[in-house]
This record gives C-alpha cells, sequence and structure tokens, in this order.
C-alpha cells in the first residue's frame, strides 16, 4: 500500500467524528432514538436511570471513536516499532478531540467540554497502551471491526436517509471513505 493511501482510515475515522460533531447528534437528538431501545431493554428502570444509562452509551462512543482513530493513527504513521510508537498517534487523537468539542462550541444545540477531551484522551492513551503491550493482532481486529461498523452502518443509515429523503451529510463522505479503507486494509491480511 502506499504511503498516501495508508491514511485514508484515519482520516475517514476523523470525518466521522467530525459528523458525530454536528448539531444532529447532540443528546436531545438522540434520546428519541436510544432511550426507547433502553426502555424496551430495562423495563423495570426509572426515568432517572433511562436518562443515565443514555448518558453512558453516549459516552462509550466517545470512546469507541477515539480508541478506534489512535489506533488507526498508529497504523497509518507506521509507528509500530518506533521508540515510542505512542506520542504521534495519541497527539492526532487529542487534537482531534479539542477541535471536536471546539465545534461543538459552535453548534447551537450542543456544548463543548473538556471532560470529553480527557475522556478520548484516556481512551486513546488506553488503546495505544493496550496496542504497545503485544495485543496489536486484537487491536488491528477491533479497528477492523470498528470500520465494518462505520462501512455497514453508515450504508443502512445512507439508505435510510435515500428512502426518507433526508439529508445524509458527512455520510456521503464517510462511508465511502469507511468502505475504501477495508479494501484498503485487505492486503494486510496476508
Amino acid at each position: 500500500m502506499t504511503t498516501a493511501l495508508r491514511f485514508v482510515p484515519a482520516l475517514a475515522w476523523s470525518a466521522l467524528i467530525a459528523w458525530f460533531s454536528g448539531a444532529g447528534w447532540g443528546a436531545s437528538a438522540t434520546a428519541p432514538v436510544i432511550e426507547p431501545w433502553l426502555r424496551a431493554l430495562l423495563p423495570w428502570a426509572a426515568p432517572e436511570q433511562i436518562a443515565a444509562f443514555h448518558w453512558l452509551v453516549r459516552k462509550v462512543g466517545h470512546v469507541v471513536e477515539y480508541a478506534g482513530l489512535a489506533l488507526l493513527w498508529r497504523r497509518a504513521l507506521g509507528t509500530v516499532n518506533a521508540p515510542t510508537p505512542w506520542r504521534a498517534p495519541l497527539m492526532l487523537a487529542v487534537i482531534t478531540a479539542a477541535l471536536d468539542e471546539a465545534h461543538q462550541a459552535t453548534t447551537l444545540t450542543r456544548q463543548g467540554s473538556i471532560t470529553d477531551v480527557l475522556l478520548d484522551t484516556a481512551a486513546a492513551m488506553t488503546a495505544l497502551g493496550v496496542a504497545a503491550l503485544g495485543a496489536v493482532r486484537s487491536a488491528e481486529r477491533l479497528a477492523r471491526a470498528l470500520l465494518w461498523i462505520a462501512a455497514a452502518g453508515g450504508t443502512v443509515l445512507l439508505a435510510i436517509n435515500l428512502a426518507a429523503a433526508a439529508r445524509s451529510g458527512w455520510l456521503w463522505i464517510t462511508v465511502p471513505a469507511a468502505w475504501l479503507s477495508l479494501w484498503l486494509w485487505r492486503p494486510a491480511r496476508a
């Protein structure tokens, strides 16, 4: 794979994070989708508990986003055998987290949060730490699984949006980029 193409997965993941940073993905926008599922799965839960689980689902989303991003940057930069393979990928993940929260602060329905930047940084550090301890194969499988979720899930969302005549925004960039990333990653299996 050429050097420039190694950056496609990390850049596609960054674009997906930017899309999730928009006004349409705030807590008030995700509650009507997530909370009915939570009520169906947890019929015993009080409304306050459902709200807490909704908050937890959103924070798990941050962990998945930034753990995956750090691993993709690590792979793209080819820093696996470097003396400090975590430094550049971590810095890129932290910069992305800060820009993500700064973007949210400029929307009408969202607000930026330094605690989210810290959570994102912790997720990136943890993923890079696990990878550095010899779990590279597992970390790459996780990154590939997350790309499959982005590609397949994004395709389903595009289909739903097309059927509903709804705008898809960043999905038109991130879904093809995720599929392209998976296709480019194919030779790495051998």
